[in-house]
């Protein structure tokens, strides 16, 4: 997917990455000075281990270093800590640290740096998924400040809601028609747009209680989205 042709427009266009089969550094600091006090560098030993910033290699030896346990997915993807996230930046900024650390570009490299290399594409792709969609995105911003939804809420959430759940779940397993499953549809997105800009709202006035309590509206109306993505799979 990566290597081949693509590999050599990337070497033209100078995307690839200093050090590895003599590509050069992002201009977008993907690729930045050692910051002061960090590890140790594991090939050359120079002070070049994981950093804080947007650095993912050695600024001395320009070996790949091991992902930075310390850092959460706003900051890997470049993002502000926040709900309000700007899909086409992430999606820019996913692009641009797969060209940086995907596995196809360090098949020549030492077994250390394609293990590493494994590792860091992986955690871009969970911190890409997760801050694309809303729900996930912010049930991490939760996590972030110490609060969880455990599964099994129902005696938390009031009688009318419930009500509402059962009764679209209700029309869904009655649905015969693709017209029955579209206005289904269009009232569960309708509801899921709600209660994503509550959510908004709820983090912009720090009411982490009110967002978990929209959060977990939301995971109800996503788990009826799945279902209906399952009826429309033929048997």
């Amino acid at each position: 997917m990566w290597g081949g042709r693509t590999g050599a427009l990337l070497r033209v266009s100078g995307l690839w990455p200093a050090g590895v089969l003599g590509r050069r550094p992002l201009s977008c600091n993907a690729a930045s000075l050692a910051g002061r006090n960090s590890p140790q560098c594991w090939n050359c030993g120079g002070p070049g281990g994981p950093m804080r910033e947007h650095g993912f290699f050695c600024p001395q030896c320009r070996a790949l270093q091991p992902p930075d346990p310390t850092r959460d997915y706003f900051s890997l993807m470049d993002c502000n800590r926040a709900f309000r996230v700007d899909t086409a930046k992430l999606q820019t900024r996913y692009q641009e640290l797969q060209r940086l650390v995907h596995p196809d570009f360090f098949s020549q490299r030492s077994q250390t740096e394609k293990d590493f290399s494994e590792k860091h594409s992986t955690l871009v792709n969970d911190a890409y998924k997760t801050l694309l969609a809303p729900l996930s995105r912010g049930l991490y911003l939760l996590k972030l400040h110490g609060l969880e939804i455990p599964e099994g809420t129902d005696d938390e959430m009031d009688r009318q809601f419930l009500m509402e759940i059962m009764e679209i779940n209700e029309k869904l397993a009655e649905a015969q028609s693709e017209a029955a499953m579209k206005e289904i549809e269009s009232i569960v997105r309708a509801k899921q747009k709600e209660l994503t800009d509550n959510v908004s709202r709820a983090f912009e006035q720090d009411d982490l209680e009110k967002a978990k309590e929209m959060l977990t509206k939301m995971r109800y109306f996503s788990n009826i989205e799945e279902k209906i993505k399952l009826k429309k799979i033929p048997l």
